[in-house]
């Protein structure tokens, strides 16, 4: 039965860890959450993202839904008569004991971390694409074997182990001065509108992951991302990861095997337009949307 009075617009708020301002919009959190907005828009909700600073704002207590995207930091839902979802998107290490319960239902963007006892119960909800934006598009691919991510204040390893091995790199993100020569550097930052079509004209886009994401699943949005526009995608191992993606993303564990995918990619994917066409079906942001007004309605 649902939980809403027929014929009313339901009000949703969805709490990103991005800042608020321009510095937000240089988060993947960010757009993530416009992503997951514009998705509810579309099946009638009215949507609209806060930063973390309007967590817990007075206007909260005008909403139907608060949908808290957990990041660095934990959020106290308030006393509004809100129904409140938590969805952990990255960074499971920081989700502390009895997080969880304070909230109406948990999601958990991984299909096997779930630490019950006093964390409580977890959903598994994973990360998703915005299908109408990472679209395949039929055209050659040039020679760029691309990363766009910052360094996360490491000389991340993917970008060490392909730069070791002498691979050439279209690089963009903030802070990779302090590890590679400035030349090497393609840019600080990409606008976030033209990612779709760099990913899909690259002959090859790489990605990795946080350590405590990988090792508990949380699979990268980059992966989601990058194969709905139909890149070849190299990663760090991640549990998990092979299940979800198939083919279409080839898991590399050592420099050497990195260089070798890198020189000879027709080797190693095969043609993996179903399983791009099943991340596109069952991991779009509009599946996501549909998932959790469901929860919302009890049904």
């Amino acid at each position: 039965m649902s939980l809403f009075r027929k014929g009313k617009k339901q009000k949703w708020s969805i709490i990103t860890a991005a800042p608020k301002g321009e510095a937000g919009r240089q988060w993947g959190d960010y757009w993530f959450a416009q992503d997951l907005a514009h998705a509810l828009m579309a099946e009638g909700v009215e949507a609209t993202v806060h930063s973390r600073a309007g967590a817990n704002s007075d206007a909260r207590h005008g909403d139907d839904v608060v949908v808290v995207l957990r990041g660095l930091r934990r959020v106290v839902p308030n006393s509004s008569t809100a129904l409140w979802f938590l969805w952990v998107i990255s960074h499971p290490e920081l989700v502390e004991p009895g997080e969880a319960a304070q909230y109406t239902a948990a999601f958990a963007a991984s299909a096997s971390w779930n630490p019950r006892g006093e964390f409580g119960t977890f959903i598994p909800l994973l990360q998703a694409t915005n299908t109408d934006r990472f679209v395949p598009v039929a055209q050659p691919k040039d020679s760029s074997v691309l990363f766009i991510g910052s360094t996360r204040g490491e000389f991340r390893p993917i970008v060490r182990d392909a730069l070791a091995k002498g691979i050439p790199l279209s690089l963009y993100g903030v802070g990779w001065s302090e590890f590679v020569d400035p030349l090497m550097i393609s840019g600080e930052f990409f606008d976030n509108l033209q990612i779709p079509a760099a990913y899909a004209s690259a002959a090859i886009v790489l990605n990795d992951h946080h350590q405590e994401m990988a090792v508990n699943g949380f699979l990268s949005n980059r992966l989601f991302d990058a194969v709905a526009a139909g890149a070849r995608v190299v990663s760090d191992p991640a549990v998990g990861l092979v299940n979800v993606f198939g083919s279409s993303v080839v898991e590399y564990q050592s420099p050497e095997q990195l260089a070798e995918i890198v020189a000879n990619p027709d080797s190693f994917f095969p043609d993996c337009t179903e399983d791009r066409e099943r991340i596109r079906r069952e991991h779009s942001f509009a599946a996501r949307a549909r998932y959790l007004i469901a929860q919302a309605n009890g049904d």
